[in-house]
């Protein structure tokens, strides 16, 4: 099965590597553009996804905007079976989670559907939740609203930070993502509506 791997910050980076230990096959990583950093906004920092790739030997793409021919025309080169996204930092329009055959699937940082969408680890800590966790879903149009094919919780300490939880829910989603794509390999990943 050959993988397209879509993310862009430093959470997304545990689940690069455990595909890449993994030995997974790898066609390709999307992620965002270099940004501008520091005061003078003249340096570039590159996003922590497309370092763990580059020093794997991937190749990367950085669209400005995941939409378009030229970038459809690019996805497809890639020829993945599977899309695979880790808070990459764009809604994904139907064209390009169609593009893989066997479509997309999403590693998110909260038990769906309670907080789709954006910072769901900052808004179980300040709903003062005591239990979060990890979903892999399949990705539709809607956000965050695909059929859930894996979670795993975790509970919330007192007093945990928001970076400590990142942390932790970054290993724990690594680990989700393998085991869902084990299933999906072996033909026994059933997804539940949400």
């Amino acid at each position: 099965m050959r993988i397209v791997f879509f993310g862009t910050p430093e959470f997304a980076v545990a689940s690069l590597r455990a595909l890449i230990r993994e030995r997974f096959t790898l066609a390709g990583v999307i992620t965002q553009p270099d940004k501008p950093h520091g005061r003078s906004r003249s340096t570039l920092v590159a996003p922590a996804v497309k370092t763990a790739a580059l020093e794997a030997g991937l190749p990367v793409l950085q669209p400005a905007r995941p939409v378009g021919d030229l970038f459809l025309a690019s996805l497809r080169r890639l020829e993945a079976d599977l899309g695979v996204v880790v808070a990459y930092g764009h809604i994904l329009r139907r064209e390009v989670l169609d593009t893989p055959t066997l479509g997309m699937i999403n590693v998110h940082a909260s038990l769906l559907p309670r907080f789709r969408g954006a910072a769901p680890i900052q808004h179980a800590i300040l709903a003062g939740d005591r239990e979060t966790g990890i979903s892999i879903m399949r990705m539709e149009e809607g956000l965050d609203s695909g059929p859930v094919l894996l979670r795993f919780s975790t509970p919330i300490a007192d007093g945990e930070t928001g970076g400590t939880l990142t942390d932790r829910l970054a290993a724990l989603g690594s680990a989700a993502l393998v085991e869902a794509l084990s299933k999906l390999s072996a033909g026994t990943a059933a997804g539940q509506p949400q």
